[in-house]
């Protein structure tokens, strides 16, 4: 069946359409984190409370919203893929701890959470061939 047909030629073309997608969304999602400015890296940075890290909240929050704009913006065009992953990851991780510290119930958390899987699987696969990181830093050529 067409259906369960091996589709890996496909695979790269899969990477690209999803890395786009999500990287657009969390660009789009925290550039007013990001230029919120001092104020609103507090608010988000005051989350590293939960974890033991008390001091410099503005900075942590300015981590996280760029982490969001920036990281977004790798993630889209492959740049940096799996260091920009690995800071979504955490990001997420942060922001799933915030919500359910806060008793909040599975809807309003469960977005973060999706989130930090995804930058996780992302990471193990790669950008794929249509990526910044695969012209500037291209893989050795397989002999099998």
């Amino acid at each position: 069946m067409a259906l369960f047909a091996n589709r890996y030629r496909t695979h790269d073309l899969g990477l690209l359409l999803l890395r786009v997608g999500i990287g657009v969304m969390f660009t789009i999602h925290g550039y007013p984190k990001l230029t919120g400015g001092p104020e609103a890296w507090t608010q988000v940075g005051g989350a590293m409370k939960l974890i033991g890290i008390n001091f410099a909240p503005a900075f942590w929050g300015f981590l996280a919203a760029a982490a969001e704009a920036v990281g977004g913006q790798l993630i889209a065009i492959g740049l940096f893929f799996r260091v920009a992953c690995a800071l979504l990851l955490g990001t997420m991780i942060m922001a799933t701890i915030m919500h359910l510290s806060s008793g909040h119930d599975f809807n309003t958390y469960s977005h973060a959470l999706e989130s930090a899987f995804l930058f996780l699987g992302l990471a193990f696969a790669g950008p794929g061939k249509y990526s910044v990181d695969q012209l500037l830093f291209p893989a050795p050529r397989r002999l099998y």
